[in-house]
Protein backbone atom coordinates (compact mmCIF):
# COMPACT_ATOMS: atom_id res chain seq x y z
CA UNK A 1 0.00 0.00 0.00
CA UNK A 2 1.48 3.32 -0.44
CA UNK A 3 1.79 5.95 2.55
CA UNK A 4 1.64 9.20 2.65
CA UNK A 5 4.81 10.92 4.12
CA UNK A 6 3.66 12.46 6.62
CA UNK A 7 2.40 9.01 8.53
CA UNK A 8 6.27 7.93 7.36
CA UNK A 9 7.35 10.85 9.44
CA UNK A 10 5.38 9.74 12.03
CA UNK A 11 6.83 6.41 12.43
CA UNK A 12 10.00 7.70 12.04
CA UNK A 13 9.57 9.82 15.10
CA UNK A 14 8.15 7.01 16.80
CA UNK A 15 10.72 5.36 16.24
CA UNK A 16 13.33 7.47 17.47
CA UNK A 17 11.61 8.16 20.89
CA UNK A 18 10.30 5.00 21.76
CA UNK A 19 12.51 2.10 20.19
CA UNK A 20 11.68 -1.50 19.38
CA UNK A 21 7.79 -1.16 20.68
CA UNK A 22 6.74 1.75 18.07
CA UNK A 23 8.77 0.30 15.25
CA UNK A 24 7.98 -3.01 15.58
CA UNK A 25 4.10 -2.41 16.12
CA UNK A 26 4.25 -0.25 13.33
CA UNK A 27 6.22 -2.15 11.02
CA UNK A 28 4.53 -5.43 11.58
CA UNK A 29 1.21 -3.49 10.59
CA UNK A 30 2.58 -1.98 7.13
CA UNK A 31 4.09 -5.22 6.18
CA UNK A 32 0.78 -6.72 6.34
CA UNK A 33 -0.56 -4.36 3.62
CA UNK A 34 -3.39 -4.20 5.96
CA UNK A 35 -4.75 -0.33 5.71
CA UNK A 36 -4.26 1.86 9.00
CA UNK A 37 -7.59 2.55 9.85
CA UNK A 38 -8.76 -1.29 9.79
CA UNK A 39 -5.20 -2.22 11.64
CA UNK A 40 -5.66 0.56 14.97
CA UNK A 41 -8.95 2.15 14.23
CA UNK A 42 -7.18 5.63 13.96
CA UNK A 43 -8.15 7.25 10.92
CA UNK A 44 -5.18 8.84 8.42
CA UNK A 45 -6.16 12.07 9.55
CA UNK A 46 -5.62 11.26 13.33
CA UNK A 47 -2.54 10.19 12.63
CA UNK A 48 -1.99 13.98 11.01
CA UNK A 49 -2.99 15.26 14.11
CA UNK A 50 -0.82 13.06 16.63
CA UNK A 51 2.43 13.58 14.34
CA UNK A 52 2.00 17.56 14.54
CA UNK A 53 1.04 17.11 18.37
CA UNK A 54 4.28 14.83 18.69
CA UNK A 55 6.57 16.53 16.58
CA UNK A 56 5.49 19.77 18.94
CA UNK A 57 5.69 18.24 22.33
CA UNK A 58 9.09 16.87 21.84
CA UNK A 59 10.37 19.61 19.49
CA UNK A 60 11.45 17.25 16.81
CA UNK A 61 9.97 19.59 14.04
CA UNK A 62 13.54 19.85 12.01
CA UNK A 63 13.50 16.05 11.50
CA UNK A 64 10.63 15.95 10.39
CA UNK A 65 10.83 18.95 7.92
CA UNK A 66 14.18 17.49 6.89
CA UNK A 67 12.28 14.27 5.90
CA UNK A 68 9.73 15.88 4.07
CA UNK A 69 11.80 17.84 2.25
CA UNK A 70 13.87 14.97 1.19
CA UNK A 71 11.17 12.72 0.00
CA UNK A 72 9.16 15.47 -1.64
CA UNK A 73 12.29 17.53 -3.55
CA UNK A 74 15.55 15.06 -3.90
CA UNK A 75 16.33 14.68 -7.12
CA UNK A 76 17.01 10.73 -6.92
CA UNK A 77 14.63 8.01 -5.22
CA UNK A 78 15.37 7.44 -1.71
CA UNK A 79 13.85 5.02 0.56
CA UNK A 80 12.24 5.88 3.92
CA UNK A 81 14.37 2.63 5.59
CA UNK A 82 17.29 4.40 4.48
CA UNK A 83 16.21 8.03 5.84
CA UNK A 84 15.01 6.58 9.35
CA UNK A 85 18.12 4.49 9.76
CA UNK A 86 20.41 7.63 8.81
CA UNK A 87 18.77 9.70 11.51
CA UNK A 88 19.06 7.17 13.78
CA UNK A 89 22.73 6.63 12.96
CA UNK A 90 22.93 10.46 12.84
CA UNK A 91 22.04 11.12 16.60
CA UNK A 92 24.10 8.47 18.21
CA UNK A 93 27.60 9.94 16.21
CA UNK A 94 25.93 13.30 18.03
CA UNK A 95 26.63 11.12 21.29
CA UNK A 96 30.84 11.64 20.02
CA UNK A 97 30.47 8.19 22.38
CA UNK A 98 32.10 5.48 20.43
CA UNK A 99 30.58 2.52 22.07
CA UNK A 100 27.31 3.88 21.10
CA UNK A 101 26.38 3.17 17.37
CA UNK A 102 23.57 1.76 15.30
CA UNK A 103 23.54 -2.00 14.17
CA UNK A 104 21.86 -2.90 11.18
CA UNK A 105 20.23 -6.19 10.29
CA UNK A 106 23.79 -7.54 8.90
CA UNK A 107 26.07 -6.42 11.37
CA UNK A 108 23.87 -6.81 14.12
CA UNK A 109 24.11 -11.11 13.02
CA UNK A 110 28.07 -10.27 12.82
CA UNK A 111 27.47 -9.29 16.09
CA UNK A 112 25.63 -12.07 17.75
CA UNK A 113 28.31 -14.21 15.39
CA UNK A 114 31.25 -12.71 17.43
CA UNK A 115 29.46 -13.39 21.01
CA UNK A 116 28.58 -16.85 20.34
CA UNK A 117 30.26 -18.89 18.17
CA UNK A 118 32.89 -18.21 15.80
CA UNK A 119 32.96 -16.03 12.62
CA UNK A 120 35.11 -15.16 9.76
CA UNK A 121 37.58 -12.10 9.62
CA UNK A 122 41.22 -10.96 10.46
CA UNK A 123 40.22 -11.54 14.27
CA UNK A 124 40.57 -7.93 15.60
CA UNK A 125 38.90 -5.75 18.66
CA UNK A 126 38.00 -2.57 16.88
CA UNK A 127 37.19 1.12 18.42
CA UNK A 128 36.59 4.49 17.49
CA UNK A 129 38.92 6.94 19.45
CA UNK A 130 38.91 10.43 18.66
CA UNK A 131 37.84 9.63 14.98
CA UNK A 132 40.11 7.05 14.16
CA UNK A 133 39.49 3.27 13.58
CA UNK A 134 41.49 1.45 16.33
CA UNK A 135 42.80 -1.71 17.29
CA UNK A 136 42.00 -2.32 21.05
CA UNK A 137 43.54 -5.69 20.57
CA UNK A 138 43.61 -8.61 18.32
CA UNK A 139 42.28 -12.26 19.17
CA UNK A 140 44.37 -14.91 20.50
CA UNK A 141 46.02 -17.12 17.41
CA UNK A 142 43.83 -15.02 14.73
CA UNK A 143 45.14 -13.48 11.31
CA UNK A 144 45.80 -10.10 13.20
CA UNK A 145 47.84 -11.55 15.75
CA UNK A 146 50.32 -13.60 13.29
CA UNK A 147 50.91 -10.21 11.12
CA UNK A 148 51.68 -8.38 14.25
CA UNK A 149 48.85 -5.90 14.83
CA UNK A 150 49.12 -4.15 17.82
CA UNK A 151 46.63 -2.67 20.67
CA UNK A 152 46.56 1.23 19.83
CA UNK A 153 47.27 0.60 16.01
CA UNK A 154 45.51 3.31 14.14
CA UNK A 155 43.86 2.03 10.62
CA UNK A 156 44.47 4.41 8.28
CA UNK A 157 43.33 2.28 5.06
CA UNK A 158 41.85 -0.43 3.71
CA UNK A 159 42.30 -1.90 0.60
CA UNK A 160 44.09 1.62 -0.43
CA UNK A 161 41.23 3.64 0.54
CA UNK A 162 41.16 6.08 3.53
CA UNK A 163 39.57 5.64 6.50
CA UNK A 164 38.87 9.10 6.89
CA UNK A 165 35.14 9.50 6.79
CA UNK A 166 33.79 6.12 7.70
CA UNK A 167 31.85 5.18 11.11
CA UNK A 168 33.09 1.86 12.76
CA UNK A 169 30.90 -0.21 11.07
CA UNK A 170 31.26 0.88 7.96
CA UNK A 171 35.16 0.05 8.44
CA UNK A 172 34.48 -3.31 10.17
CA UNK A 173 32.16 -4.36 7.33
CA UNK A 174 35.22 -3.52 4.60
CA UNK A 175 37.72 -5.60 7.20
CA UNK A 176 35.88 -8.56 7.60
CA UNK A 177 34.93 -10.94 4.96
CA UNK A 178 35.17 -14.76 3.87
CA UNK A 179 37.65 -16.64 5.01
CA UNK A 180 40.79 -17.32 2.33
CA UNK A 181 40.03 -13.57 1.12
CA UNK A 182 42.84 -11.13 1.77
CA UNK A 183 42.84 -7.40 2.82
CA UNK A 184 45.11 -4.92 2.94
CA UNK A 185 45.27 -2.43 5.59
CA UNK A 186 48.04 0.15 7.16
CA UNK A 187 48.09 1.35 10.37
CA UNK A 188 49.59 4.75 12.04
CA UNK A 189 52.33 2.94 15.15
CA UNK A 190 53.15 5.36 18.05
CA UNK A 191 56.91 5.64 17.49
CA UNK A 192 57.18 4.87 13.74
CA UNK A 193 56.99 8.09 11.71
CA UNK A 194 55.91 6.19 8.33
CA UNK A 195 52.54 4.20 7.92
CA UNK A 196 52.92 0.13 8.44
CA UNK A 197 51.17 -2.06 5.65
CA UNK A 198 49.81 -5.30 6.57
CA UNK A 199 48.24 -8.30 4.01
CA UNK A 200 45.64 -10.07 6.11
CA UNK A 201 44.56 -13.06 4.66
CA UNK A 202 41.07 -13.97 6.72
CA UNK A 203 40.40 -17.45 8.40
CA UNK A 204 37.68 -18.34 10.81
CA UNK A 205 38.09 -17.10 14.21
CA UNK A 206 37.31 -19.75 16.71
CA UNK A 207 36.16 -18.00 19.93
CA UNK A 208 37.62 -20.90 22.71
CA UNK A 209 38.26 -17.97 25.25
CA UNK A 210 39.68 -19.80 27.97
CA UNK A 211 43.22 -22.10 28.37
CA UNK A 212 44.60 -23.73 31.39
CA UNK A 213 47.57 -25.74 32.31
CA UNK A 214 49.41 -26.37 35.33
CA UNK A 215 52.32 -24.99 36.32
CA UNK A 216 54.96 -26.74 38.61
CA UNK A 217 58.10 -24.31 39.76
CA UNK A 218 60.48 -24.73 43.06
CA UNK A 219 57.83 -26.88 44.56
CA UNK A 220 54.93 -25.09 43.92
CA UNK A 221 51.51 -25.65 42.30
CA UNK A 222 49.98 -23.10 40.33
CA UNK A 223 47.52 -22.76 38.21
CA UNK A 224 47.04 -20.24 35.73
CA UNK A 225 44.61 -19.73 33.33
CA UNK A 226 44.36 -17.24 30.25
CA UNK A 227 41.12 -15.68 28.90
CA UNK A 228 40.96 -14.19 25.61
CA UNK A 229 37.49 -12.50 26.10
CA UNK A 230 34.47 -12.91 27.18
CA UNK A 231 31.46 -14.51 25.82
CA UNK A 232 28.91 -16.39 25.89
CA UNK A 233 30.24 -19.84 27.62
CA UNK A 234 33.39 -18.31 29.28
CA UNK A 235 32.25 -18.03 33.00
CA UNK A 236 31.43 -21.87 32.89
CA UNK A 237 34.88 -22.55 31.45
CA UNK A 238 36.74 -20.41 33.96
CA UNK A 239 34.64 -22.18 37.02
CA UNK A 240 35.15 -25.49 35.49
CA UNK A 241 38.85 -24.78 35.48
CA UNK A 242 38.88 -23.03 38.98
CA UNK A 243 37.34 -26.51 40.31
CA UNK A 244 39.73 -28.67 38.66
CA UNK A 245 42.67 -26.79 40.18
CA UNK A 246 41.35 -26.36 43.56
CA UNK A 247 40.74 -30.22 43.40
CA UNK A 248 44.19 -30.85 42.68
CA UNK A 249 45.55 -28.65 45.11
CA UNK A 250 47.10 -25.14 44.10
CA UNK A 251 49.37 -22.97 46.02
CA UNK A 252 48.52 -19.87 43.88
CA UNK A 253 46.20 -18.44 40.74
CA UNK A 254 46.96 -16.90 37.91
CA UNK A 255 45.09 -15.21 35.65
CA UNK A 256 45.96 -13.53 32.40
CA UNK A 257 43.45 -11.02 30.51
CA UNK A 258 46.69 -9.76 28.50
CA UNK A 259 45.25 -8.92 25.00
CA UNK A 260 41.54 -9.81 26.31
CA UNK A 261 39.22 -6.62 24.75
CA UNK A 262 36.03 -7.70 27.19
CA UNK A 263 32.72 -8.98 25.89
CA UNK A 264 29.87 -9.46 28.05
CA UNK A 265 29.31 -8.32 31.18
CA UNK A 266 27.48 -11.27 32.43
CA UNK A 267 30.46 -13.93 32.39
CA UNK A 268 32.48 -12.04 34.39
CA UNK A 269 30.22 -11.69 37.55
CA UNK A 270 30.14 -15.12 38.20
CA UNK A 271 33.86 -15.38 38.62
CA UNK A 272 34.50 -12.29 40.96
CA UNK A 273 31.50 -13.90 43.26
CA UNK A 274 33.84 -17.01 42.89
CA UNK A 275 36.80 -14.79 44.79
CA UNK A 276 35.41 -12.19 46.52
CA UNK A 277 33.31 -12.63 49.99
CA UNK A 278 30.16 -11.24 50.44
CA UNK A 279 30.96 -8.62 52.77
CA UNK A 280 31.75 -5.99 50.51
CA UNK A 281 30.67 -5.36 46.42
CA UNK A 282 32.72 -7.16 43.59
CA UNK A 283 31.53 -4.14 41.28
CA UNK A 284 29.44 -1.33 41.01
CA UNK A 285 27.20 0.27 38.52
CA UNK A 286 26.44 4.11 38.11
CA UNK A 287 23.52 5.29 35.88
CA UNK A 288 22.66 9.01 34.08
CA UNK A 289 21.23 10.00 37.77
CA UNK A 290 24.30 9.05 39.50
CA UNK A 291 22.44 6.38 40.83
CA UNK A 292 24.89 3.54 42.20
CA UNK A 293 23.99 -0.50 42.54
CA UNK A 294 26.73 -2.25 44.70
CA UNK A 295 26.75 -6.04 43.87
CA UNK A 296 27.59 -8.86 46.09
CA UNK A 297 28.30 -12.31 46.14
CA UNK A 298 27.13 -14.90 48.69
CA UNK A 299 30.51 -16.63 48.49
CA UNK A 300 31.70 -16.30 52.50
CA UNK A 301 35.40 -16.13 52.62
CA UNK A 302 38.22 -15.68 50.33
CA UNK A 303 40.47 -18.09 48.71
CA UNK A 304 43.49 -19.46 50.56
CA UNK A 305 45.93 -19.45 47.96
CA UNK A 306 47.08 -15.82 46.31
CA UNK A 307 45.42 -14.89 43.20
CA UNK A 308 47.20 -12.63 40.64
CA UNK A 309 46.20 -10.88 37.63
CA UNK A 310 48.29 -9.99 34.40
CA UNK A 311 46.89 -7.03 32.00
CA UNK A 312 48.72 -4.86 29.58
CA UNK A 313 47.30 -2.01 26.98
CA UNK A 314 44.74 -4.75 24.74
CA UNK A 315 42.88 -5.66 28.25
CA UNK A 316 39.67 -3.74 28.34
CA UNK A 317 36.34 -3.49 29.56
CA UNK A 318 35.48 -7.04 31.52
CA UNK A 319 38.91 -7.45 31.52
CA UNK A 320 39.25 -4.13 33.25
CA UNK A 321 36.81 -5.24 35.62
CA UNK A 322 37.96 -8.83 36.38
CA UNK A 323 41.66 -6.87 37.62
CA UNK A 324 40.73 -3.89 39.71
CA UNK A 325 37.91 -5.43 41.51
CA UNK A 326 40.28 -8.32 42.36
CA UNK A 327 42.90 -5.93 43.16
CA UNK A 328 40.47 -3.57 45.79
CA UNK A 329 38.84 -6.06 47.18
CA UNK A 330 41.04 -8.87 48.03
CA UNK A 331 44.34 -7.36 47.49
CA UNK A 332 45.39 -9.66 43.94
CA UNK A 333 48.42 -8.40 42.54
CA UNK A 334 47.61 -7.09 39.03
CA UNK A 335 50.92 -7.10 37.17
CA UNK A 336 51.97 -5.74 33.61
CA UNK A 337 51.08 -2.46 32.13
CA UNK A 338 48.79 0.28 32.14
CA UNK A 339 45.26 -1.57 30.52
CA UNK A 340 43.34 0.29 28.03
CA UNK A 341 40.71 2.07 29.90
CA UNK A 342 36.82 1.43 29.11
CA UNK A 343 34.28 1.56 32.13
CA UNK A 344 30.97 2.20 30.21
CA UNK A 345 28.42 -0.67 29.55
CA UNK A 346 26.78 -1.19 26.40
CA UNK A 347 23.31 -2.97 26.03
CA UNK A 348 21.51 -4.12 22.43
CA UNK A 349 18.07 -2.60 22.15
CA UNK A 350 16.09 -4.99 19.72
CA UNK A 351 14.51 -2.58 17.21
CA UNK A 352 12.09 -5.36 16.36
CA UNK A 353 13.19 -5.82 12.77
CA UNK A 354 16.66 -7.70 12.83
CA UNK A 355 18.20 -4.50 13.93
CA UNK A 356 19.71 -2.76 17.28
CA UNK A 357 21.14 0.04 18.65
CA UNK A 358 24.21 -0.12 20.82
CA UNK A 359 23.80 2.12 23.49
CA UNK A 360 25.95 3.01 26.47
CA UNK A 361 23.57 2.83 29.65
CA UNK A 362 25.67 2.26 32.79
CA UNK A 363 29.47 3.47 34.31
CA UNK A 364 30.84 0.52 35.49
CA UNK A 365 32.83 0.97 38.77
CA UNK A 366 35.65 -0.99 40.68
CA UNK A 367 34.60 -2.47 44.52
CA UNK A 368 35.57 0.69 45.87
CA UNK A 369 33.63 2.53 43.65
CA UNK A 370 36.49 3.88 41.02
CA UNK A 371 36.23 4.51 37.45
CA UNK A 372 38.98 3.38 35.32
CA UNK A 373 37.32 5.24 32.02
CA UNK A 374 39.85 6.33 30.25
CA UNK A 375 42.52 6.03 32.55
CA UNK A 376 43.04 1.82 32.81
CA UNK A 377 44.05 -0.51 35.71
CA UNK A 378 47.24 0.15 37.11
CA UNK A 379 49.73 -2.59 37.68
CA UNK A 380 50.57 -2.79 41.52
CA UNK A 381 53.67 -4.52 40.02
CA UNK A 382 54.97 -2.90 36.62
CA UNK A 383 56.69 -4.90 34.34
CA UNK A 384 57.49 -4.35 30.84
CA UNK A 385 58.31 -7.22 28.43
CA UNK A 386 61.47 -7.52 26.26
CA UNK A 387 61.93 -4.66 23.45
CA UNK A 388 61.37 -7.14 20.67
CA UNK A 389 57.94 -8.21 21.95
CA UNK A 390 56.79 -4.29 20.94
CA UNK A 391 58.96 -4.20 17.27
CA UNK A 392 56.56 -3.38 14.54
CA UNK A 393 57.16 -5.51 11.17
CA UNK A 394 59.73 -4.72 8.58
CA UNK A 395 58.41 -3.53 4.80
CA UNK A 396 61.09 -2.64 2.40
CA UNK A 397 61.03 -1.39 -0.90
CA UNK A 398 64.70 -2.71 -1.50
CA UNK A 399 67.85 -3.57 0.46
CA UNK A 400 69.22 -2.28 3.85
CA UNK A 401 73.00 -1.98 3.92
CA UNK A 402 76.18 -0.67 6.27
CA UNK A 403 75.81 2.96 6.68
CA UNK A 404 71.78 3.20 6.08
CA UNK A 405 69.76 4.45 8.65
CA UNK A 406 65.55 4.04 9.42
CA UNK A 407 63.18 1.86 11.40
CA UNK A 408 63.63 -0.97 9.47
CA UNK A 409 67.15 -1.12 10.50
CA UNK A 410 65.97 -0.25 14.20
CA UNK A 411 63.21 -3.07 14.03
CA UNK A 412 65.47 -5.54 13.03
CA UNK A 413 68.58 -4.67 15.65
CA UNK A 414 66.14 -5.35 18.00
CA UNK A 415 65.16 -8.37 17.07
CA UNK A 416 68.64 -9.76 16.52
CA UNK A 417 69.44 -8.64 19.92
CA UNK A 418 66.34 -10.75 21.04
CA UNK A 419 67.61 -13.78 19.50
CA UNK A 420 70.46 -13.35 21.19
CA UNK A 421 72.86 -12.01 18.74
CA UNK A 422 75.92 -9.65 19.15
CA UNK A 423 74.24 -5.53 18.40
CA UNK A 424 76.11 -2.91 19.42
CA UNK A 425 73.00 -0.22 18.87
CA UNK A 426 69.60 -0.39 18.53
CA UNK A 427 69.38 3.09 16.83
CA UNK A 428 68.55 2.81 13.59
CA UNK A 429 71.87 3.09 12.65
CA UNK A 430 72.91 0.22 10.21
CA UNK A 431 76.80 -0.24 12.13
CA UNK A 432 79.53 -2.21 10.98
CA UNK A 433 78.39 -4.87 14.06
CA UNK A 434 74.71 -4.82 12.68
CA UNK A 435 75.96 -5.85 9.46
CA UNK A 436 78.45 -9.11 10.98
CA UNK A 437 75.55 -9.87 13.38
CA UNK A 438 72.87 -9.92 10.24
CA UNK A 439 75.25 -11.90 8.44
CA UNK A 440 75.45 -14.45 11.35
CA UNK A 441 71.70 -14.82 11.29
CA UNK A 442 71.63 -15.52 7.86
CA UNK A 443 74.25 -18.24 8.10
CA UNK A 444 72.18 -19.64 10.62
CA UNK A 445 69.00 -19.94 8.83
CA UNK A 446 70.80 -20.76 5.72
CA UNK A 447 69.94 -17.96 4.44
CA UNK A 448 72.31 -16.81 1.57
CA UNK A 449 74.82 -14.52 3.73
CA UNK A 450 75.31 -10.76 2.81
CA UNK A 451 75.09 -8.74 5.80
CA UNK A 452 72.49 -6.96 3.62
CA UNK A 453 68.92 -6.72 4.73
CA UNK A 454 66.08 -8.06 2.41
CA UNK A 455 62.89 -8.90 2.24
CA UNK A 456 63.87 -13.01 2.38
CA UNK A 457 65.58 -11.73 5.37
CA UNK A 458 63.07 -9.69 7.14
CA UNK A 459 60.09 -11.82 7.04
CA UNK A 460 62.59 -14.99 8.13
CA UNK A 461 63.52 -12.94 11.13
CA UNK A 462 60.20 -11.48 11.99
CA UNK A 463 58.20 -15.25 11.72
CA UNK A 464 60.79 -16.30 14.25
CA UNK A 465 60.37 -12.94 16.40
CA UNK A 466 55.71 -13.76 16.28
CA UNK A 467 56.58 -17.66 16.90
CA UNK A 468 58.61 -16.90 20.08
CA UNK A 469 56.07 -14.10 21.78
CA UNK A 470 53.45 -16.58 20.84
CA UNK A 471 54.95 -19.37 22.96
CA UNK A 472 55.57 -17.23 25.57
CA UNK A 473 59.51 -17.13 25.36
CA UNK A 474 61.06 -14.39 27.55
CA UNK A 475 57.52 -13.53 29.22
CA UNK A 476 58.78 -11.45 31.77
CA UNK A 477 55.25 -10.76 33.02
CA UNK A 478 54.33 -14.16 33.20
CA UNK A 479 57.54 -15.08 35.19
CA UNK A 480 56.99 -12.42 37.62
CA UNK A 481 53.50 -13.59 38.40
CA UNK A 482 54.92 -17.21 39.31
CA UNK A 483 57.91 -15.63 41.38
CA UNK A 484 55.43 -13.57 43.15
CA UNK A 485 53.71 -16.65 44.68
CA UNK A 486 56.46 -18.72 45.21
CA UNK A 487 58.25 -16.49 47.45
Amino acid sequence: MQIKKSVMALIMIGTLLFGAGMMYLLTEQLNKAVPVTESTGITEERYEEMLNELASSVELPKIVQAYNLIQENYVNEVEEKQLIEGAISGMLRSLDDPYSEYLDEETMEQFTEQLESSFEGIGAEVSMINGVVTIVSPIKGSPAEKVGLRPNDKILTINGDSTEGLDLLEAVSKIRGEKGTTVEIEVGRQGVEDPIPFEITRDTIPLETVYAETIVEAGKTIGYIEITSFSDQTDERFLEEVTRFEAEGIDGLILDVRGNPGGLLETVEPMLKQFIPSDRPYMQLEDGEGEIDRFFSSTETEKAYPIHVLVDEGSASASEILAVSLKEAIDAEVIGTTSFGKGTVQRSIDMGDGSAVKLTVLNWLSAEGNSIHQVGVEPTIEVQQPAYYYVSPITLDGKRSQNDFGDNIRFMQVMLAGLGYNVDREDGYFSEQTETALSEYQADQEITVTGELDQETADTLQTEIIERIREGTDDKQKQKAIETIIE
